[in-house]
Formats: C-alpha cells, sequence, structure tokens
C-alpha cells in the first residue's frame, strides 16, 4: 500500500512537471488554444494527493485530461460553467464508464450573488410505465438484466441543461468549449490503468458492436494501459453540437441512432424519436434547496435528487443532539465511536424518509406540500429523540405532515457510477456539478450517433433509479415507482456552501458513488467545516456509510477498536472498498485551496 501512495505521488509530480500548474500569473487569453498536455501513466489503487492552492481560480474533476481542459478555458477567460462544459465533454471520452453525453446532470452554480440550479436528469420514455421492469410474473427483473438492457435508459439530458447554463452564464462562445474534446476523440488519449481495469473486469460491454470495436482487439482483450485511443464518432457529434448547438444532437439523425440501439437490444426498450427530440423543451431552471447548519448555508439540489435533503437531515439531526449534549466528535485524525454511533442512526433515519417520500417532484407532492418539511427544526428534534445509546436497527420514515401517507417504502437497490465537477472561476463563478450514466459504462450500449464513423457514447441506464417494483405489498405506489416522462430518484448531491452571516463563498463539493454519494459528500462537508480539516484531508477520510440498515465501513482504513466498540451497541458492521470521488474546492485567504480524492484518478489545477 505504502509503495503504492509513493508511486501515486511521483505520477501526480510527473504530471504536474509536463503540464504545468499554472502558477505563473498569465494573463487569461481571449479565445482557446488547446494544446494537449503530456501523459504519463498514473498509479492505480489508493494514492495519495497533496492538495493543491490556487490564487485566482481553480478546477477539479474526475480525470487529469478533464481538469486540464477546464483550467485551459478558465485560462482563455472562461467562466465556470465553461469549463464546467469542456470538463464534462472530455469525460465523455476519457471517463466514459462515469458520465457523458448519453446520460444526465444536475448543475448548482453561484454567479453575481446568485445561486441558480439546473436539472438535466434523464426522463423515461412516454412509454415507460411502472411495469417497466416486471417479468412475466409480476416480479422485478433481477438488477443486472434491468441495467444491461434497452429498458433501463432513459432520454440522455445533459447536452441540452449545459447549453441552458451556457447561455445565462457562459462568457465565451460555446463552439470554443469543445475543442479539447474534439482534439482529444480525433488525436487520441491514452488509456488509464482505472480505464484499462474497468474495461477487462466488464463482462457484457464486448457484446456491443460498437464498444468492441473500439475498447478491444480481435481476440476481445481490452487495449492495453497508454494504447492511443481514438473516437472518431464522438468527435463529429460533438464538432456538429459546437457548430449548431442542441439541435444537432436533439434531431432525427441522433436520436434514430440512439432508438435503434434500444430497441434492437435483446431486451428492448421503449424509447421514440419524439421522445428525444422534445426533450430541450423541458425548464431545466429550478430552484435550489438552501439550509442553513450552524454557521453556514448550503444549497443543493431539490428533487428528484434525494441527495440535499438527505445529508441536511443528517448534518440537522447530529446538530440537534450536540446542542442538547455536547459530545467529542473528532479525535486523532478519526471520528471518534460516539460520534460514528450518531451519524449512523442519523443515516437511517434520514435513508427512511428518502425511501418513503423522495421522487420526481412534477409526479410526487410533498409531505405537508413542502419538501423544507422534511428539514423543519421541529421535525428533525422529534427525529433526533429517536437516537439511543445503542443501535435502532431499522429506522420507520417519520411524518412532518402528521397524516398518514398513500406512498409504500422502496427498498434498497443498487445505484452505481457517476462522476463530480468542482470549479471557481476568476470572476467569483463558482460551480459544482455531479454527472451519470448511472452503472458503470451504463446500459453498455453504445450510439455512434448516425456518424456511421467507429466510437460513438455510452447511453445511460438511469432508469433502474427508479423502483423496479412499482407497488409495496400492500399495493400502495411508490412514490419513486416508473411514470411516463418522469425523472428517476438521484442520489447526486452537488452543493454549494456560504457563510451564513456574509454569503460569502465557502466551498464547492460533491461526489460519485451511488446512494454513498449522500454519505462521502456529508463527510467531506462535516471535515471541512466541523473538524477545520483543509479539502484535502477532509476527503482522504476514510469513508462510512448507511442505507438503513447495517452499516459499512471502508476496508482496512479504521482500527478494530472502533469497530469493535460500534459492534457493542449493536450495529451490524462489514467493511470493503468504498471508491469514493469527492472533489472539493474551498475559499482561503490567498485564493483557493482544492482536493482530489485519492481513491480515483482526478486532480485539482489553477492559477
Amino acid at each position: 500500500m505504502l509503495s503504492n501512495r509513493i508511486t501515486g505521488v511521483l505520477s501526480l509530480l510527473l504530471f504536474f512537471v509536463f503540464i504545468g500548474t499554472g502558477c505563473d500569473g498569465d494573463q487569461p487569453e481571449q479565445d482557446v488554444q488547446y494544446v494537449i498536455p503530456q501523459q504519463p501513466e498514473l498509479a492505480t489503487g489508493y494514492t495519495e494527493k497533496p492538495g493543491w492552492a490556487t490564487s485566482e481560480f481553480a478546477v477539479a474533476a474526475a480525470n487529469p485530461l478533464a481538469t486540464d481542459a477546464g483550467y485551459q478555458i478558465l485560462q482563455a477567460g472562461g467562466s465556470a460553467v465553461d469549463a464546467a462544459i469542456a470538463v464534462q465533454m472530455v469525460l465523455t471520452l476519457v471517463e466514459p464508464q462515469s458520465s457523458g453525453i448519453g446520460g444526465g446532470a444536475f448543475l448548482i452554480t453561484f454567479d453575481d450573488g446568485n445561486t441558480r440550479a439546473y436539472n438535466g436528469r434523464e426522463t423515461a420514455p412516454s412509454g415507460a410505465g411502472p411495469d417497466l421492469f416486471l417479468d412475466e410474473t409480476g416480479e422485478p427483473l433481477p438488477y443486472r438484466e434491468s441495467v444491461r438492457s434497452g429498458l433501463s435508459v432513459g432520454v440522455p439530458g445533459t447536452i441540452a441543461m449545459l447549453a441552458e447554463a451556457h447561455q445565462q452564464h457562459g462568457r465565451l462562445d460555446w463552439e470554443e468549449l469543445f475543442t479539447p474534446a474534439i482534439t482529444l476523440a480525433e488525436e487520441g488519449f491514452n488509456i488509464s490503468p482505472r480505464l484499462f481495469g474497468l474495461l477487462e473486469a466488464d463482462e457484457t460491454l464486448r457484446e456491443d458492436s460498437i464498444a468492441a470495436e473500439l475498447y478491444y482487439d480481435e481476440n476481445g482483450d481490452p487495449h492495453p494501459v497508454g494504447y492511443n485511443l481514438q473516437n472518431p464518432a464522438l468527435a463529429e457529434i460533438l464538432r456538429n453540437v459546437a457548430s449548431e448547438g442542441t439541435p444537432a444532437f436533439y434531431n432525427e439523425t441522433v436520436a434514430e441512432s440512439m432508438v435503434e440501439q434500444i430497441r434492437s437490444h435483446e431486451r428492448p426498450g421503449t424509447m421514440t424519436v419524439e421522445d428525444v427530440l422534445r426533450y430541450p423543451d423541458r425548464n431545466f431552471e429550478v430552484d435550489a434547496m438552501c439550509n442553513e447548519w450552524k454557521a453556514y448555508r448550503l444549497c443543493g439540489m431539490p428533487p428528484p435528487s434525494s441527495g440535499h435533503i438527505a445529508v441536511m437531515q443528517m448534518l440537522g439531526i447530529l446538530e440537534v443532539i450536540e446542542n442538547r449534549e455536547p459530545f467529542e466528535a473528532f479525535r486523532d485524525s478519526l471520528p471518534t465511536a460516539e460520534w460514528m454511533h450518531l451519524y449512523l442512526e442519523a443515516a437511517k433515519l434520514a435513508f427512511a424518509d428518502r425511501a418513503l417520500y423522495i421522487g420526481d417532484a412534477e409526479f410526487v407532492e410533498a409531505p405537508a406540500g413542502d419538501w423544507q418539511s422534511l428539514l423543519n427544526t421541529n421535525y428533525l428534534t422529534e427525529r433526533s429523540e429517536l437516537i439511543g445509546e445503542t443501535s435502532m436497527g431499522e429506522a420507520e420514515p417519520g411524518d412532518p405532515s402528521e397524516s398518514t401517507t398513500m406512498f409504500g417504502i422502496q427498498p434498497e437497490q443498487p445505484e452505481m457510477g457517476t462522476s463530480h465537477i468542482s470549479i471557481v472561476d476568476r470572476f467569483g463563478q463558482a460551480v459544482s456539478m455531479t454527472t451519470t450514466i448511472e452503472n458503470g459504462f451504463g446500459s453498455r450500449i453504445m450510439s455512434d450517433g448516425g456518424t456511421g464513423l467507429p466510437g460513438g457514447f455510452h447511453l445511460n441506464n438511469e432508469l433502474t433509479d427508479f423502483s423496479r417494483a412499482p407497488y409495496d405489498e400492500q399495493g400502495r405506489p411508490m412514490a419513486n415507482r416508473v411514470e411516463a416522462d418522469k425523472q428517476p430518484r438521484s442520489s447526486m448531491t452537488p452543493t454549494l456552501i456560504f457563510d451564513a452571516d456574509t454569503g460569502d463563498f465557502v466551498a464547492s463539493v460533491g461526489s460519485p458513488g451511488g446512494a454513498a454519494i449522500i454519505h462521502y459528500t456529508a463527510k467531506a462537508i462535516i471535515g471541512m467545516l466541523d473538524w477545520n480539516l483543509n479539502a484535502q484531508d477532509a476527503i482522504n477520510l476514510p469513508n462510512f456509510a448507511n442505507f438503513n440498515g447495517p452499516s459499512v465501513l471502508e476496508q482496512d482504513r479504521w482500527p478494530e477498536s472502533l469497530i469493535s466498540t460500534l459492534e457493542e451497541l449493536g450495529h451490524e458492521i462489514s467493511t470493503r472498498d468504498q471508491t469514493s470521488g469527492i472533489q472539493a474546492i474551498q475559499k482561503t485567504e490567498d485564493g483557493f485551496f482544492g482536493g482530489a480524492d485519492p481513491r480515483r484518478e482526478g486532480v485539482v489545477m489553477g492559477n
């Protein structure tokens, strides 16, 4: 482990020797002169990272090439939203397992003193209904079969949402923002160890003819680490979108290509060309949810995201308990067993509410008619009183409306994938954006966008974020059941943090990780704001999670004494790898300090 960490640090240092960290005080250019950076091989596994101090701007993303693209846009005078677009397009190419133009995203921005939120979540096709994932006997299909099928593909939203955000917050021309991704797709990039490992491990991606030709050799083996991978189809698609805007993606040619791939699958989906063509007609801007916690104001996404509500419930419950009876939360660079007990119990309460109430706000009425009712101080105080000195086992949902709900409780089901981007520009604009195709490589279906060229983009499996069982055993409907044109519930938790008194920007943070996104993001927030850690040290903290059942702690990162104490309190504990991908940028007296998760390939760059 130690040798891996040393190798990782040396690799990162070598990377920055080649591309430069941009800390030379250069003045911004007025156009994008993109240069492909050198690509030394980075280490795999847990790789120690130093954290990065900058003075003017910073960008944090999950892959060095994506971070560099955002950096070059910022250096050219672009805004944080401009940089986020460039980062996303490069991630489509170099981190195809996690996000891309075939998926969806949430973006929150702070611009000119205002916090604004944009929802680019995928939607269910018009032909989808509650029985979408039921077999001929009326039972839910196995998760794996549901994911790797045409049934799971939602109408992609990333490009349409980003176009709206750019119209409101962009500084550079839309076309310039695609230059890095187009250049890399045409000239190629080196396959990283992480991408190689995921391609090698995936059992079904090879069955897609486009993916087989793009990623694998004639023997079905993935191209090796360092192989120069070109994607001509993606380059052509992005070139068209760059010059023509969203109509170049949401048109009959691209739509027919996607629909053909989806409907010709052995387990076909219901998407139509018309479903794709009308997606840009949606309203992408939504009201951010902002709530105070201690000396801070945290802003996140409303439903269909469950992330902000769950994080704020956990933080709020812990604050109530701390105010009632102070306790030691952090000692010897780790959370204490007492704090862990309280956090895991608070998580059970939050996830119990999440399972009952959260769904697309266009289809699901909030309890008491207001999602903020789940964050009301009196309600959280009432919920906190359910936490005792020993584990409660599983929590029951609460009722802030004091009325009987019509919904059933959705069982916990797998969620995976995703990537996070945090950016602050030299003009004071900040972005927190979490983006996804859900599972690794999504539905394992690719589209060439009708170009007829090798390569293309991955189609999401976002519809498996719906409850596959539409009703509970009593026949009550799930809030998050499949319905036509509905957006599935999400765990994505892009977060912007401000000083509650002054309104000044404090931090941008978020993570991939399925339902564990909620815990990874909460950990980073608590580490930075409550335990006074810098962004990198907060990210480095060992991971932990509870989804209203057994608790999961990151393998080989926790002392046995703490695990034993929690077990003595009645907690069921398991340990396993928890590959978060947290990115965070925080404001400092001298500028900014950024952190990237040592569990993935991400880095931070800036001036």
